[in-house]
């Protein structure tokens, strides 16, 4: 249940909830279109990190996220069903593993985030990519307890 009153409308409570604050609102669509159409990162690579932050966050709404652009050609159910085993699921490259690890440090114990850590990212990924994935996990972790401090997400769960 929606912990602050949501203004009427056609769309997703998540996106109405912005008439509340609509100066707010434009930042935060901002951030979102940077994320999920201009980033420099491969679909799968920002789904997984997605995915581990969408659990870590609990956001029934991100959990359930399936249309970001190239998602269904690069994904598949089990590539999101297995986001928390990440270390021993086979089906994810190093890479993929990575981006995964660095969605979790840094939604749990981001002040643990060393320099070694950064030196396995460098091996895998440019400065442009670690910038590129290190907005993207902080928009995803921001939006996402945003929305389920709120409960605005209780509002999308699919069928159990």
């Amino acid at each position: 249940m929606p912990r602050i009153e949501i203004p009427e409308g056609r769309s997703d409570p998540e996106v109405r909830m912005w008439k509340l604050r609509p100066e707010m609102g434009i930042g935060a669509g901002t951030l979102s279109h940077a994320v999920y159409e201009q980033s420099i990162l491969p679909v799968r690579v920002r789904e997984l990190a997605r995915m581990r932050i969408a659990q870590i966050n609990d956001c029934a709404i991100c959990q359930q996220w399936r249309k970001t652009a190239g998602t269904a050609d690069a994904m598949t159910e089990s590539d999101f069903a297995n986001v928390s085993e990440w270390r021993t699921y086979p089906g994810y490259s190093p890479r993929e593993r990575l981006a995964i690890e660095y969605a979790e440090r840094f939604a749990l114990d981001h002040r643990a985030i060393d320099d070694h850590f950064f030196e396995q990212l460098h091996a895998e990924y440019t400065d442009a990519e670690i910038l590129d994935l290190t907005v993207c996990i902080g928009a995803w972790l921001a939006l996402g307890r945003t929305m389920t401090v709120l409960g605005v997400d209780s509002y999308c769960r699919l069928a159990e």
